[in-house]
């Protein structure tokens, strides 16, 4: 697998590759349709300006969040771009079954040869209850506990090399490797890179073990990315993938023209999730919703609390706060994510700090 599949090439004054985490945000007064045109335009302007993967993650049952099926969003944004790199971040496994992931993924990749990555997570993306209709299970921790079970069955999957005499040895994930092997076959026997996606030590302890590259989601489990890394890179063992530890982090950052109405859009932000937390998830709330809101001291310290780790601010502002959090992590790629009301300003966003560093002009 060539190295630069993972490894992204740094441009301007970045200190690492720069790529982009998308919720698929559906803010008030907008639809599902509007959050899922601006994806397209997002992605079109990030893979103009030099960002290196594009990643969808997958959440249900939040009116907020239209990213429930990121195979099927993702297939859209290949249609649309030509070099990014595009992937989930992540797919939970423990909701689906590998031979349905190791197909739509197979479709991906057939899509879009080369430019696949295969996030996974073990989260259910969701509330317990959601998660069990989406398992039709009710043993939610069983699925989070047979991970790397699921994990080594999909991997198979995908390279097609069940051994003989297991019951899934006469099994195909199609599109996949077994059409390069059928008589008359051309088919590629490249897929997707597999990556693992946590917020807390297991992962990055099963992605060293496998010598797989880890991405942590730095932007709400920020007390935790620095003993994951270090765990991550204190358990690697080089693999056919990946010869030394690959880690990105998910930051959330957002830049505007100035620096109130970044201080705006976060507090609506903090609101947001907030409700999240309370059970009672919604669009995501209008600045002014926000302003209005009022935020018992308990929710105010949450707030406080939650706000400390979205990088904000101006551009200048927002460059610092990258540099600083490279530097405190050691992160090999910084995969941002912006949350605003509007999509224009989730665009504006991305655009300023491309700008910043001096990133290609589109």
């Amino acid at each position: 697998m060539p190295a630069d599949e993972i490894r992204g090439a740094v441009h301007g004054t970045a200190p690492v590759p720069l790529s982009v985490l998308d919720l698929v945000t559906v803010g008030a007064g907008s639809t599902a349709s509007d959050a899922l045109r601006t994806s397209v335009e997002l992605a079109r302007r990030t893979e103009a300006r030099g960002f290196h993967r594009y990643w969808v993650a997958e959440h249900h049952s939040m009116p907020g969040v239209a990213s429930s099926s990121p195979a099927v969003i993702l297939a859209n944004l290949a249609a649309h771009t030509d070099r990014i790199r595009l992937g989930s971040g992540g797919v939970m496994l423990p909701n689906h079954a590998p031979l349905v992931i190791a197909e739509q993924f197979g479709t991906l990749e057939a899509l879009a040869p080369g430019r696949i990555d295969l996030g996974l997570g073990r989260a259910p993306g969701t509330d317990g209850a959601t998660a069990a209709a989406l398992r039709r299970s009710d043993t939610l921790n069983e699925g989070a506990d047979d991970f790397p079970q699921q994990l080594a069955e999909l991997t198979r999957f995908l390279d097609d090399d069940f051994p003989d005499g297991h019951p899934y040895a006469r099994i195909h994930a199609i599109p996949g490797p077994v059409q390069g092997s059928t008589p008359g076959g051309v088919q590629s026997a490249h897929r997707p890179v597999i990556w693992l996606l946590g917020s807390s030590g297991f992962s990055a302890r099963l992605a060293g073990m496998l010598g797989l590259p880890f991405a942590f989601a730095h932007h709400f489990s920020a007390q935790n990315t620095v003993p994951a890394l270090d765990l991550y890179r204190e358990t690697f063992r080089p693999s056919e993938v990946l010869a030394e530890p690959y880690a990105l982090i998910g930051v959330s950052a957002l830049a505007t023209d100035d620096e109130a109405e970044a201080a705006r859009q976060v507090r609506a932000t903090a609101l947001n999730m907030l409700r999240l937390r309370l059970g009672r998830p919604g669009l995501f709330p209008d600045p002014e919703d926000a302003a209005r809101h009022e935020f018992s001291p308990m929710e105010e310290e949450f707030a406080a609390s939650f706000t400390r780790n979205i990088v904000h601010g101006t551009a200048d502002e927002v460059r610092a706060g990258l540099d600083d959090l490279h530097k405190r992590t050691g992160a090999d790629e910084l995969m941002l994510t912006s949350h605003a009301h509007r999509g224009e300003l989730r665009l504006r966003s991305y655009e300023l700090i491309a700008d910043a560093y001096g990133l290609p002009a589109a």
